[in-house]
Formats: C-alpha cells, structure tokens, sequence
C-alpha cells in the first residue's frame, strides 16, 4: 500500500474528507439557489411583454411594470452572484494566474478571500441591512404612481451578500484543498 495515497492532510485523508463534503454542499445551495432565482426571468419576461403590448398594442401603458421589472431584475442579478461566484464567472484579470502552480494559485485565492472579498461582503451585508431596516422602519415607496413599498426589494442586498458569504466559505476551502493538495477539487 502506498503510504503517500493514505497520508493526512489538513483537509483530511488525501486532501479530501469532511471538507470535500462541506464544500459540495455550500456548492449545492449555490446551485439550487441559483437555478430557483432563475425563474424570476420568467415573470420578467412576462411583464415586458405584457407592457409592450398594452403600451404600443392597446396605447394604455401600465403603472407598474416599470417597478416591477428593476425589482425583477436586481433581484435576479444580486441573488444570481453566488451561482456565478460558484461558477466562476465573475471578472478576473487571470492572465498571468492561470501560469502559476495550483499551490500559488490557491495560495492567491486564499489571501484575496482573506483580506478582500470578506471584509468587503461583510460591508456590503451591513449596509445592506441598515438599508433594508430604514426602508421598513420608515415605510419607504416608490416614487411612481403604482407605489410599492420598497422594503422588500431592499432585503435582497443582504441576502445577496449572505449567499455571497457561503460561497466564499467554500471558495476559501477550494482554494486551501489547492494549496495544501496541489490540485483544486
């Protein structure tokens, strides 16, 4: 038996174990999450076309299509990052990151999660929520003539930057399984 294909790392027994199954989960919620707020372009399409057709079919524009499609829409771009955080799909300057070595490159990624992208989420979830929590508190609306409240819309910047916050745990630990196994899982 090979005593390097049985050794204990970090992550568990060659690299893999419960840290393998933590980020296959938190990779699963990003999935799923990110196939459910899919569905939203459904609506949204719907909306437009039904707009479309009343405004320039019927010549009696909506009052509420407006509102409803740029909370369709940033709802389904701010909940959409995770999946494409999971997806990597996000802008990356990686010409010369896709040179280095798996450990370097997991290396950089664990810093970069590290020191940016968490304290950067962790400001973002906080204003989102003092956003949400103002909206709520003073029963903010819309300025247009349909008047929704606003306050539901506004909770989508901290639950985006919640799902946001798991992603990342499990970016970190693909990122360290990389730099302490020498390839990503």
């Amino acid at each position: 038996m090979n005593d390097h294909a049985t050794a204990s790392t970090p992550l568990g027994r060659r690299g893999g174990g419960p840290l393998l199954a933590i980020i296959r989960r938190i990779d699963r919620f990003a999935e799923i999450s990110g196939w459910v707020v899919s569905w939203l372009v459904v609506p949204l399409i719907a909306i437009m076309v039904i707009e479309v057709i009343s405004r320039y079919a019927l010549r009696f524009p909506t009052p509420w299509t407006y509102d409803l499609t740029y909370m369709l829409t940033g709802t389904l771009f701010m909940l959409g990052a995770a999946y494409t955080l999971r997806r990597d799909g996000h802008i990356r300057t990686d010409f010369l990151y896709k040179s280095f070595p798996v450990r370097w490159q997991g290396l950089i990624d664990s810093i970069a999660y590290l020191f940016f992208f968490f304290p950067g989420i962790g400001i973002f979830m906080w204003f989102g929520w003092e956003t949400f929590f103002d909206a709520l508190r003073m029963g903010e609306r819309s300025i247009s003539p349909w008047n929704p409240p606003l306050y539901p819309y506004r909770a989508v910047i901290p639950l985006a930057g919640l799902f946001l916050l798991i992603q990342g745990v499990s970016e970190v630990l693909k990122s360290l399984h990389a730099l302490f196994t020498g390839r990503w899982p």
